[in-house]
């Protein structure tokens, strides 16, 4: 009977947790951040005790899954809206290389070696940190890379949303130097007047813009 309950648990809580991650979004399970990870591993836990407890009613697990993903879903949807509190739960991406340099206040601040640095650019199939232009350490861990194109006109930008969902990103402007003032006037020569309309807007080039407008619905 014992050995019936444990399968029929297994079973059930299998299909529980199934329905709960493909709730909570393909994002849970493709880039895991901080807190996703540490959500994962409580539900994770919870499950294996529901398992393996039989005399425990289920319920006792079943409830705390519920109300972690709850939480984990409404936050997700409060950060698609609020940048603060998007980067205070997926953390923000550090740029370990600028323009060819090492920023090693920015690897030490990290906790970030040379050896994992290393590593990383040779997951990247990067030979030579020569090579690189500039390297961006994600939030999620991984680390992207982009390489020098030598001979080409326009030198590579760092790749830094100057604008995301109708807001200024005052943080990245301060990074190349200019100020949101100079951003409107941009946005104004290219017939943009309304930057509250402006989904995404990024440097492609030092004269060239990236702008996406807001789907219209």
């Amino acid at each position: 009977m014992d050995y019936m309950t444990i399968m029929l648990r297994t079973i059930f809580i299998y299909f529980i947790i199934l329905f709960v991650l493909r709730f909570m979004g393909k994002r849970e399970i493709g880039q895991l951040s901080v807190l996703d990870f540490v959500v994962s591993i409580m539900i994770a836990e919870l499950a294996v005790v529901s398992i393996e407890n039989i005399d425990v009613p289920m319920m006792y697990s079943i409830i705390p899954i519920v109300i972690l993903s709850t939480i984990q879903i409404a936050l997700a949807l409060i950060s698609l809206k609020n940048n603060h509190l998007r980067k205070l739960i997926d953390g923000k991406p550090s740029v370990l290389i600028n323009e060819g340099k090492i920023d090693e206040k920015e690897m030490r601040k990290q906790r970030y070696n040379f050896d994992d640095l290393l590593v990383q650019l040779r997951q990247n199939k990067i030979s030579k940190l020569s090579d690189v232009e500039f390297a961006i350490l994600e939030p999620s861990g991984k680390l992207s890379v982009i390489e020098k194109q030598e001979g080409e006109e326009h030198q590579p930008m760092m790749p830094l949303p100057l604008i995301l969902d109708g807001k200024v990103q005052d943080e990245h402007l301060n990074q190349i130097k200019q100020t949101p003032l100079w951003l409107r006037q941009q946005m104004r020569k290219l017939g943009y007047r309304d930057i509250k309309k402006i989904s995404y807007c990024a440097l492609k080039d030092k004269d060239t813009f990236f702008v996406d407008l807001k789907d219209e619905r």
